[in-house]
């Protein structure tokens, strides 16, 4: 637990404060719980944070999903795409899961999901397929568009 020191400013907390508070998007889904906070070694400003969700399931998410640290929880700006999560198509029928993120190198921006489906076959898709995000990925396309994507 931190302690307010004497002449520290009111909008400045330590950054174990917190470690271990819900991570929520604005429409009440929550995405596990901070784990790190990550700080930028040259500006000292917050690059990002680490959330884990449940066994083995930690992933980074940057500063730019950040909104703001409320005394209980991190609130986010816009929802994440993460992997694992279900892929349904424009009327809500179940197509497959997440299987990888393709991120470009330098500014970490999303470019395409790969979508596992069946037992053994995968698609990759555009995040311009992407039509929503939230607890389950929905894309702008049919069942019987995607599967017949090359």
């Amino acid at each position: 637990m931190s302690v307010k020191l004497e002449g520290m400013p009111e909008n400045i907390a330590t950054a174990d404060t917190f470690t271990g508070k819900k991570v929520i998007d604005r429409e009440g889904i929550q995405y596990g719980k901070v784990k790190h906070i990550h700080i930028h070694q040259d500006t000292l400003s917050v690059s990002g944070v680490t959330i884990h969700q449940g066994f083995n399931k930690d992933y980074f998410l940057s500063h730019d999903y950040i909104d703001k640290f409320s005394d209980e929880q991190l609130l986010l700006s816009r929802p994440p795409v993460r992997t694992g999560i279900p892929v349904v198509d424009i009327d809500s029928h179940k197509i497959g899961k997440v299987k990888r993120l393709h991120k470009h190198p330098d500014t970490n921006e999303l470019e395409s999901i790969e979508v596992s489906y069946g037992l053994m076959h995968s698609k990759i898709l555009s995040k311009s397929e992407i039509w929503g995000i939230g607890e389950k990925i929905i894309l702008r396309m049919t069942k019987d568009e995607f599967k017949n994507i090359e």
